[in-house]
């Protein structure tokens, strides 16, 4: 069992990674490949995904 409970699903990762197009080095290289500023855009986006959802309903 992993030490971190991932806040985010795999799901919504993926989507937005393949929105940033690094999804590519995901599905070749696995989450370790991804740089770190990459993986903060994701967060990123996701964070203003929530926001925007939160705002709308």
């Amino acid at each position: 069992m992993s030490r971190h409970r991932s806040m985010m699903s795999d799901e919504l990762k993926a989507e937005i990674a393949k929105e940033l197009g690094v999804y590519n080095t995901v599905a070749t290289e696995g989450w370790g490949s991804v740089s770190a500023r990459d993986c903060g855009n994701i967060v990123k986006k996701a964070i203003e995904r929530a926001e925007r959802s939160l705002n709308n309903g």
